[in-house]
This record gives structure tokens, sequence and C-alpha cells, in this order.
């Protein structure tokens, strides 16, 4: 994932900063824990696409 692109990618719920995963290839919002997927190199950012954060 290009950096630029994090840099400027927010959590469209709450505007919050999003972690990148690269070994699940996924951005990940800690605040609402949530957990947004990539799909052939692009964030698919809508929220029904999300997923609950189930930290380990």
């Amino acid at each position: 994932m290009d950096r630029r692109l994090l840099e400027i990618l927010a959590c469209p719920i709450c505007k919050g900063k999003l972690v990148y995963s690269q070994d699940e290839q996924e951005l990940i919002c800690r605040f609402d824990k949530l957990v947004y997927p990539i799909h052939d190199g692009i964030p698919v950012m809508l929220p029904d696409s999300t997923r609950p954060l189930i930290e380990r």
C-alpha cells in the first residue's frame, strides 16, 4: 500500500486514522474496531464491507 495514500485515508465512520495490515491486506480502525478489506490493491471503504476487529 502506498504510504501517501495511507496518510490521507480515514475511517468513513469516525474519520479516524487507519492502520495497514500487510499480512492480511486490510485497513484497521482501532477506534471503531472495524476492518476494511483491500481487494486487488484497492481499499474497499464502504461501511457495509467492514467486519468487526477480533484482536488476538
